[in-house]
């Protein structure tokens, strides 16, 4: 495997289908852009864990949302572990690189070494789409429960989409994080009054698509995390017996959109009395994006309702 390979491999997912049943799905390495996202902040291990869980997941939704929109995904609990968010911002064209970001919140003296999932206690899994095109945004929410984000998420696509999924998810750490996704989603068929077809075959479906989640639950972590196996590879090992169809795959980078611009909007909000609440010592008055951690200062004078 030459080096130029291994770099095509990470930090893209990979869209296919099973030709032979009706099921798509996405597979997905993460190197670079995660490291990038889990290098603004010192998270203890739990919780650098479970941000690369989100991370992950958000990637393998995202993809379908289409050009230029944006997803969510808001984890709250109240637990040692309070907050994941994370953002997926699709590209503005075929062939363009999808853009993502997170961040944690959490208890730094109630964090322990237990396992990851259990310290975000109880609270919800929300999915949040933004079309961006004046249409009202979109918001699915399900309790936290099952025992991790992926379980979660299924729970989401079964109970907001009727769509049954089956999410496997690799989280490794050298050197550096790596980390990898595979999503399969069983497809409903097309109407007959649409489209002249065979007689839906309900137990052919139900033989299909429990071979594939098998096949899913087999597979190995050192397999998805590579880097001796590609993608394609993979994917073929897997699920031969139903010939996958691949697509191109989509470059994922590491994004946040924050800017002093949008700082200063979000103050516009507030009254001179209110700023100068917020105004520090030195007569300045920051502010941290809590995604890629830029640092803003503004002089007071020129923020506000009255600026």
């Amino acid at each position: 495997m030459s080096i130029a390979e291994k770099v095509a491999w990470d930090d893209s997912l990979l869209p296919f289908q099973l030709d032979k049943a009706d099921i798509r799905g996405r597979f997905v390495r993460l190197d670079g852009a995660l490291n990038r996202i889990l290098s603004q902040h010192a998270y203890p291990e739990p919780v650098a864990r479970l941000v690369a869980e989100a991370v992950v997941l958000t990637a393998l939704i995202g993809q379908t949302i289409g050009f230029k929109a944006k997803l969510s995904l808001q984890i709250r609990g109240n637990g040692p572990i309070r907050l994941i968010a994370t953002d997926y911002f699709a590209p503005e064209d075929d062939g363009e690189a999808g853009h993502i970001r997170a961040y944690a919140s959490f208890d730094a003296a109630r964090v322990s070494a237990a396992e990851p999932f259990s310290q975000i206690g109880q609270g919800m899994f929300a999915v949040l789409i933004d079309q961006g095109t004046g249409q009202a945004p979109y918001q699915g929410i399900t309790p936290l429960s099952a025992g991790s984000l992926a379980n979660c998420a299924e729970t989401y696509f079964a109970q907001s989409e009727q769509l049954p999924t089956r999410f496997a998810l690799s989280i490794a750490r050298g050197r550096s994080w790596r980390a990898a996704g595979l999503v399969l989603q069983h497809m409903p068929k097309a109407s007959p009054l649409k489209v002249m077809a065979e007689p839906v075959d309900t137990e052919a479906d139900a033989e299909n698509w429990n071979r594939a989640t098998i096949m899913l639950e087999s597979v190995q972590q050192s397999e998805m995390i590579g880097p001796k196996v590609s993608p394609t590879e993979l994917l073929f090992r897997l699920f031969h017996e139903d010939t996958p169809r691949v697509y191109d795959p989509q470059p994922l980078r590491f994004g946040c959109t924050c800017s002093e611009e949008k700082v200063r909007q979000s103050m516009s909000i507030y009254s001179a009395k209110d700023i100068a609440t917020m105004t520090t010592d030195a007569g300045t008055l920051t502010a941290d994006c809590q995604f890629c951690g830029a640092h803003y200062v503004l002089d007071p004078d020129t923020l506000g309702k009255d600026a």
